[in-house]
């Protein structure tokens, strides 16, 4: 199989139980979708507070707030809480940072442009990573020889 310049290939990996849910909660929603490309405007390991998103989102407070519970219950966001000074109160306020599964999907979205040259790195050792993990155990469980894939691997890395 051969990709053009135009192509880029995207893989997720995807909870098996979770899979219809998480799909659906990500592109069954355009705040969420919102949500997500405001994380990659932020910086996609940076963390994001819920205020800014409420500010900056054209959706209302309540959807917003909906939209990230969703993914924070699904596992594409973390939720913190802050401790922060407010006219000389201490308040706590809610932030926000992508999960590794939540930057994969943040990427299926973002223009190539939008990201650094140290996260287009972290992100294809992080993808490499997780899908030489999945193809080890799926050829165990297949009681695959893996002397196969590392041939495999070592003919396509010479070309």
């Amino acid at each position: 199989m051969s990709f053009s310049k135009e192509s880029h290939p995207y893989v997720v990996f995807l909870p098996a139980e979770k899979k219809d849910k998480i799909l659906s909660a990500i592109f069954g929603s355009k705040a969420s979708l919102e949500i997500l490309r405001f994380f990659l405007k932020q910086g996609i390991a940076n963390k994001t507070y819920q205020k800014d998103l409420v500010r900056r989102l054209a959706y209302s407070n309540k959807t917003i707030i909906e939209n990230l519970k969703a993914l924070t219950e699904l596992g594409i966001l973390t939720e913190y809480m802050e401790k922060a000074e407010h006219e000389g109160r201490t308040v706590w306020v809610k932030a926000y940072r992508l999960s590794d599964i939540g930057k994969w999907f943040a990427l299926l979205i973002a223009e190539e442009k939008e990201l650094s040259d140290k996260e287009k790195v972290e992100i294809l050792q992080n993808i490499f990573r997780s899908y030489i993990k999945w193809v080890k155990n799926l050829s165990a469980k297949l009681h695959m020889n893996t002397e196969t894939l590392k041939r495999i691997f070592d003919e396509e890395m010479k070309e």
